[in-house]
């Protein structure tokens, strides 16, 4: 199985991918709308095909990616039927089993949160997906949308911690860096749900966390009754459009070299290597191309049209890729790597040149 833990800074939240390695069949579990493109384009490299998003619960601390997610890729939203959202292509129940290729995720009822609560196991019970019902070394704040105390220590104890000692927890956030922990240790060292404390301890525990209210829930519970669904007017991540931009995994702008190739006289290409090095070496540069050193760049950004799509080079891609970034923090609006590189370029039969442009202004 492939497996990844991913992480928004912004909203100290886990996203997990599961998939299956032979089918490439995969399912995303609590995506961020705003980490779209970050995980459109994780799914793209690994060669994945999304089935299915799950939420654990409707979030208040992020808005779900679900909806996004299924307009670009045509996966399935699947949503506990208890949450009340609308617009699901699946409403789960407890005993419910979501699969994708070999990877079978059943699904356990974890209310006490909120009412809609749940927590995804794996089929041969070695990982489960706790959402916020039970955090590494804590549990889910129960003072708003139809929280309960009560319901959550029950449903925790029932659902998740009878669970095999060694089946890996894995939280939907944690504020702490905290990213995997057993059943075992939170039978053990859980100080609001280990195995020491009883239900009146709990609740009097819980009761008195005088917790703030959370920043998001008014702009991300409606949303995600919605399945993350926007309204007109909302902001979309979405990638570029002057061009077939993708943006990689690896947070960088890229476009495939024969888009380029076609569209030549319509972009100016910065070849970033030092001067010594294309003169040096026999790989050539394409015509027409400007020579801004990785190295001078941030002194020279003056030189470079905004009214024009640039496209950064270099042989193989590696430090114009970083160039690219460098530009796009500038504010350049339009800005790509050359997938490949150069190497890519002459490999795809493009033609090559002599010497780049080196004069300043040109």
């Amino acid at each position: 199985m492939i497996f990844r833990q991913l992480f928004d800074a912004p909203t100290w939240t886990f996203t997990y991918l599961l998939a299956d390695e032979d089918t490439r069949e995969a399912i995303l579990i609590d995506t961020v709308f705003e980490q779209h493109l970050r995980d459109v384009a994780l799914l793209r490299e690994l060669g994945l095909t999304l089935r299915y998003t799950l939420d654990t619960h409707v979030h208040a601390d992020h808005v779900t990616g679900a909806w996004l997610m299924r307009s670009a890729l045509g996966s399935r939203i699947a949503m506990s039927r208890a949450s009340g959202a609308e617009g699901a292509d699946l409403l789960l129940d407890p005993g419910d089993r979501v699969q994708a290729g070999s990877v079978a995720l059943d699904v356990r009822a974890t209310p006490g949160h909120t009412d809609g609560c749940v927590t995804y196991v794996l089929a041969d019970r070695t990982m489960a997906f706790t959402g916020d019902a039970l955090l590494i070394r804590g549990a889910g704040r129960t003072d708003f949308q139809q929280g309960s105390a009560e319901r959550l220590f029950d449903s925790v104890r029932t659902q998740v911690l009878s669970l095999p000692d060694d089946c890996l927890l894995y939280p939907a956030h944690d504020y702490d860096g905290r990213t995997v922990t057993t059943v075992a240790e939170e039978r053990a060292f859980n100080p609001r749900l280990g195995d020491q404390v009883g239900k009146r301890d709990f609740v009097g525990y819980m009761d008195n966390l005088g917790l703030p209210h959370p920043k998001r829930l008014d702009v991300a519970l409606p949303a995600n009754l919605r399945c993350g669904r926007p309204l007109e007017g909302d902001e979309v991540p979405a990638a570029p459009t002057w061009g077939p931009v993708v943006r990689t995994y690896a947070g960088v702008l890229e476009i495939e070299p024969a888009w380029v190739h076609e569209h030549q006289d319509e972009v100016t290409l910065v070849d970033v290597r030092e001067a010594a090095e294309v003169s040096a070496t026999p790989l050539g540069v394409i015509a027409g191309a400007r020579s801004v050193p990785l190295s001078a760049l941030r002194e020279r950004l003056d030189e470079l049209p905004r009214d024009r799509p640039l496209i950064t080079l270099c042989p193989a891609g590696a430090r114009s890729a970083h160039a690219a970034l460098l530009l796009e923090r500038a504010g350049f609006e339009r800005v790509a790597n050359l997938a490949g590189g150069l190497m890519r370029w002459r490999a795809l039969g493009f033609p090559m040149a002599g010497a780049a442009t080196t004069e300043r202004g040109t």
